[in-house]
């Protein structure tokens, strides 16, 4: 490993210094090289290798558009575990961090979520090239094992993927974390249709302002609700303050659908006949707040693929965005017994990463091995979701919620909503996402997990609740709101959640009478006939609309009760719908949002239910009245 010492300094341009001196005392040594792609642009790239170790290593390969030397985290050590923090993995390991092109040190030019080659993308490049390319000269010029992983979490995860498509040979494991995969469906911009507005407002500038560094935009007031409410429609309002700097906000005013363009850029779309299953392990949060879409996704997608079931794997803790690599024993005010993160790192990450990139022979983790929330305990099994027996959980009259379908003929309940008092999506005030701002940045983390008793009894906000529970019920697996509803507009918002509400007099005083959240999301109206189509709702006549919630692995204990809110804006997080059809809703005027009556409907011919997954044999019986 003494060939990959830093470059004597006599010999350097000032512009070529190294990020740091080099000690005495130094565990590690650090290479920075300019790595040439195909098409002969330079990727910046950044090598961290341990001094004293045995044998030849494998690498570790980190893609990201936030700046390699991050990896050294500002935090001057001779130690590469305290420089690494919770990604280090042990010293038999060669840690790569490069910067994508465009970005940072990187030359070439910057696309976020840089498209496939093809109709979106007519260059001889793309990620899938840049990683593999990267890998070829990593395996020819670094002394190693010959076996390089992939790992990332968001955007690098989404890296990992195009990593996958079309894979280098040396290419021998991936873990993606938290991955970026379908931005329209329920990842980054979009949630089934409804428009992340400020979070994508905010995120376009801060990456696309300028090239090398961030951007946080300084907004003028700092509570975001009060903010956007004034601003209107998303292009006519938040848009007049970006620029041709700003692309991708321009595709996205223009393609508020699910067309060609955003399928391209869908991970999980990538894999229907992969020329080789990288071994992969899917990492996933319960509580993601940003892209709780994609790792259940992906790993589906590959997971057909894997007739021996020893080659893709998944894992999920009750985490926020990111938080496998951080303190996992805790999430807002909600307890897990122990680390879940570093029980994560140590039982599940290391032995898979062993298996594939060192060739261990000792045991591979479970096929699936997930947190059960509620209970505080971890579950392997062989295949996510688990078998299980498919339940419905209906809605009924006077605010009751159970497991026997309605029977009356003419049951509905309705609220009036007003996009000019949009109802929050967590305890304001609601600031901007900012990682310079701790109490900012933990209130983002933690909203998923927020008391809902912040909107229950608002009258814009539809609530049912069952009796306590006699017994435990667990619940495993995606959730399917089949939501039976009118309005008096031609166009609306259904948020849909299910949640946990603890005892008025639990044990742990502090979460008595808690509403905690375990699943929810939104569906954009318009989108009901057809994801790439958009389309006006009849007003004053009942249709369903099919909105999927996202997965869960939860025991609701006994005396524990099950609630179902429904409410029609989720803001500032999501834009208002004018509840009048436009047929660009990012450029709908004033003039179009208008108060509207709506009615979710509980009776026997348009039944409202939740359709759960719970462990096969289980009793599941909650009384409903009509």
């Amino acid at each position: 490993m003494l060939g990959l010492g830093l470059l004597s300094l006599t010999c350097l341009h000032a512009e070529d210094r190294p990020l740091r001196e080099p000690h005495a005392h130094d565990d590690f040594v650090i290479r920075e090289a300019e790595v040439p792609m195909r098409d002969g642009v330079r990727l910046h790239t950044l090598i961290l290798s341990p001094k004293h170790s045995f044998g030849p290593l494998p690498m570790l390969l980190e893609r990201t558009p936030y700046n390699a030397t991050r990896a050294l985290r500002g935090h001057a050590s001779t130690r590469l575990e305290a420089t690494l923090g919770n990604d280090f993995l042990g010293h038999d390991y060669i840690y790569v961090v490069q910067d994508i092109r465009g970005r940072f040190q990187s030359e070439g030019d910057a696309v976020l979520y840089r498209p496939p080659r093809g109709p979106f993308n007519e260059t001889a490049t793309d990620e899938t090239t840049d990683a593999w390319d990267t890998i070829d000269w990593l395996v020819r010029e670094i002394p190693s094992n010959g076996r390089v992983g992939i790992w990332g979490t968001s955007y690098p995860g989404w890296l990992a993927l195009a990593a996958m498509r079309e894979p280098h040979p040396a290419l021998a494991a991936a873990v993606p974390c938290n991955p970026v995969v379908d931005v329209w469906k329920a990842d980054d911009w979009f949630h089934w249709g409804a428009f992340r507005a400020t979070y994508a407002f905010d995120y376009i500038y801060d990456m696309e302002t300028r090239q090398d560094e961030f951007t946080p935009y300084p907004r003028e007031i700092q509570d975001v609700y009060t903010w956007a409410l004034g601003l209107g429609a998303a292009d006519t309002g938040m848009g007049v303050r970006l620029d041709d700097r700003h692309p991708m906000w321009q595709r996205l005013m223009a393609s508020p659908a699910y067309g060609p363009y955003w399928q391209s850029v869908a991970a999980d779309q990538w894999f229907d006949a992969p020329a080789r299953l990288v071994p992969a392990l899917h990492v996933h949060g319960f509580w993601d707040q940003e892209d709780i879409y994609g790792a259940p996704a992906a790993y589906a997608a590959l997971e057909k693929h894997d007739a021996r079931n020893d080659r893709n794997f998944f894992a999920a803790g009750p985490w926020y965005h990111g938080q496998h690599f951080s303190d996992g024993s805790h999430l807002g005010a909600i307890g897990f017994d122990e680390d879940t993160a570093k029980r994560f790192r140590e039982d599940v990450l290391r032995p898979f990463l062993r298996r594939f990139l060192h060739a261990d022979t000792t045991g591979l983790p479970a096929p699936v091995t997930v947190f059960q929330t509620g209970l505080n305990r971890w579950r392997e099994c062989d295949q996510w979701p688990p078998d299980g027996e498919t339940v419905r959980l209906y809605l009924g009259a006077e605010g009751k919620v159970g497991s026997s379908p309605p029977t009356g003929e003419v049951f509905a309940t309705e609220y009036v909503s007003d996009p000019a008092k949009p109802v929050p999506y967590a305890p304001r005030p609601n600031w901007a996402i900012d990682y310079g701002n701790p109490t900012a940045l933990a209130a983002w983390r933690r909203w998923l997990v927020e008391d809902q008793r912040f909107v229950d009894g608002r009258p814009d906000v539809a609530t049912w609740t069952s009796e306590p529970l006699t017994e435990a019920l667990t619940v495993r697996g995606p959730i399917v709101a089949h939501l039976f509803a009118e309005t008096t507009g031609t166009d609306a918002d259904w948020v849909v959640k299910f949640i946990d509400v603890f005892p008025d007099d639990s044990p742990d005083f502090a979460m008595s009478g808690y509403e905690l959240m375990v699943s929810g999301d939104i569906f954009r109206g318009r989108y009901r006939e057809s994801y790439t189509e958009p389309a006006a709702i009849k007003p004053d006549c009942p249709l369903e609309y099919r909105v999927p919630l996202p997965p869960v692995n939860h025991t609701f204990q006994p005396g524990h009760r099950l609630m179902v809110q429904v409410q029609s804006t989720w803001f500032p997080l999501y834009d208002r719908n004018p509840q009048t059809f436009v047929p660009n809703i990012m450029r709908a005027p004033p003039a179009a949002y208008r108060s509207q009556r709506h009615r979710v409907h509980h009776s026997a011919g348009h039944p409202t239910h939740l359709e759960l997954m719970v462990d096969r044999g289980a009793s599941v019986s909650v009384k409903s009245e009509d």
